[in-house]
């Protein structure tokens, strides 16, 4: 499928990525109190931190990357599909594999509520293709706009030696973030929606911010095989760095 880069075209409208930003505000100031995030800030990120998080973020994107591409003609998502420079599952299998080993698959943990956040991913993806813009834009806009800085403390806090398991933190597709945020933002505020459609795109922005909350105050449970002392030392996690 032809990523959304070709075509910059798009007419300008409403400005639904400020709106987002706005109604979102409130659970934006709780989220960056959950533990992981002020980990974060400390530069005190540990091990079984960073294993929890990439499994959550495998889950996630796995759900919303195959709904992305199964909708990427729709009016709604066709101006913001932008496989070849945001997907992440391809950068998190990498991760996961260097962490885990080859059979990770068989590894990973998957909290409850991340399967909850899965579902619902799923189910707009079939009903209502147009609220994948508050995911998209919440995630992957965080996702660029952290992922320098969060990638280097937790190189720094695991001790890593190179970049070997922190491919997640890295866009090798996107040579300028500010540029390709901007870019970014235009497409998603080209998009026609009714009244009634952004007002269900914004209720949708602070619903998956809540879901994440609510995931970073709940002991994960795994319908996978898991390692017994990963179990026994899961943290609260919680998965947004902000745009």
């Amino acid at each position: 499928m032809k990523s959304a880069r070709n075509d910059d075209s798009a007419p300008a409208g409403s400005d639904l990525s400020e709106q987002i930003k706005a109604a979102t505000k409130d659970n934006h100031v709780r989220a960056e109190n959950t533990q992981l995030m002020l980990s974060y800030q400390k530069g005190q990120i540990t091990l079984p931190q960073h294993k929890v998080l990439l499994c959550s973020l495998y889950e996630i994107y796995k759900a919303l990357e195959e709904e992305l591409d199964r909708n990427s003609s729709h009016p709604a998502v066709a101006p913001i599909y932008f496989p070849q420079e945001l997907a992440r599952l391809e950068p998190l299998e990498a991760d996961l594999e260097h962490f885990f080993g080859s059979d990770w698959k068989n590894k990973v943990i998957v909290p409850a509520a991340t399967h909850r956040y899965e579902q619902r991913l799923r189910k707009i993806g079939r009903e209502k293709p147009e609220l994948l813009v508050a995911h998209t834009y919440t995630r992957y806009l965080g996702d660029l706009s952290g992922g320098q800085v969060l990638g280097k403390i937790t190189q720094k806090s695991l001790g890593l030696s190179s970049k070997e398991g922190l491919s997640f933190f890295s866009f090798p597709g996107v040579t300028s973030p500010n540029r390709f945020k901007q870019l970014y933002r235009s497409r998603m505020n080209s998009i026609q929606l009714t009244a009634e459609e952004k007002a269900a795109v914004l209720e949708e922005a602070v619903a998956a911010f809540q879901l994440n909350i609510h995931a970073s105050r709940r002991r994960p449970s795994s319908s996978r095989k898991s390692s017994s002392n990963l179990q026994n030392q899961l943290p609260e996690i919680h998965l947004y760095a902000f745009p």
